[in-house]
């Protein structure tokens, strides 16, 4: 039953790790550039939770409702009036304003809200669980975690495969110069892509700081687990992020059964393998001539 438990909890931790990895899968998937400030803006959204909820009184899901059109809002202005402006000069325009973007994002929070470790409150969500078998109980935070990158990727998937702004998205995906020719604007693609992915991050952001505590510190340890979750699935590849999540959470849970030490040592080791391995990554992404 232990085996058993450890790798259930690795899976629904996999959940969480692919969520965290999703808005930057799809970022580079479209826009073939890097945003270093992803992991600041889900530490972000997880303070914009809090002050909603300490302001307004709202809860933290509740609060979905209002975050994730405002931080969809803010991803579009982000991409329409500051990164098209150097789509030109390639992709180090945008890696250097993402860069200095994230440094602000943290002072911003410090200013704002102090170093302190903060944490939402959801009352017993938090710590309800659902017995499955006999010594095997599984949180509901976890499963509604995983629930809910199951549905943005099916979202997602219909959004891409059955509607013309998903055609609009791979066209400009797969060569700008020729979605140009054919009426597509990339500018408002990009534009669209990052709204999107700043929504995703608020949904990432509410149950990343209902899961654990966050700080205005912890940006970049959410941008590399977000990373090892695009390089395993494979850069830009939506249907391996949740591949790449779900490997990382096994590592991570394996090897701090093994021994506590080595729950993230384990993580990064596996990325690593993969790198060695297969560099593309699992579930390379591929050209879409459909």
């Amino acid at each position: 039953m232990i085996i058993l438990s450890t790798l259930v909890n690795g899976v629904l931790l996999g959940g969480f790790y692919a969520l965290l990895g999703l808005g930057l899968a799809l970022t580079f998937g479209i826009m073939r550039t890097v945003n270093l400030a992803h992991g600041d803006l889900v530490v972000f959204a997880s303070f914009l939770a809090l002050a909603v909820a300490s302001y307004l009184g709202l809860s933290p899901l509740v609060s979905t409702l209002l975050l994730v059109p405002f931080m969809f809002g803010l991803g579009y202005s982000l991409q329409g009036a500051v990164l098209n402006r150097r789509l030109k000069d390639g992709m180090m325009p945008a890696v250097i304003i993402t860069f200095g973007l994230a440094f602000i994002i943290q002072n911003g929070l410090l200013l704002g809200f102090s170093a302190d470790r903060m944490v939402l409150r959801q009352g017993t969500l938090e710590t309800a669980g659902i017995t499955v078998l006999p010594g095997l109980t599984v949180g509901v935070l976890p499963l509604l975690t995983f629930g809910a990158v199951l549905a943005l990727l099916g979202g997602l998937h219909l959004l891409f495969r059955r509607t013309l702004i998903g055609r609009a998205f791979r066209a400009t995906s797969d060569d700008v110069q020729i979605a140009s020719l054919m009426g597509i604007d990339p500018k408002h693609i990009y534009a669209l892509a990052m709204g999107l992915a700043c929504a995703i991050i608020a949904v990432t952001g509410i149950l990343t700081g209902l899961r654990s505590n966050f700080s205005a510190f912890d940006g970049p340890i959410r941008l590399i687990f977000a990373f090892e979750v695009i390089i395993i699935g494979g850069m830009g590849s939506l249907h391996g992020v949740l591949a790449g999540g779900i490997i990382l959470g096994l590592a991570q849970t394996i090897g701090g059964a093994l021994n506590p030490i080595w729950f993230q040592l384990a993580g990064h080791m596996a990325t690593l393998a993969i790198l060695i391995v297969r560099p593309s990554g699992l579930f390379p992404e591929t050209v879409d001539r459909s």
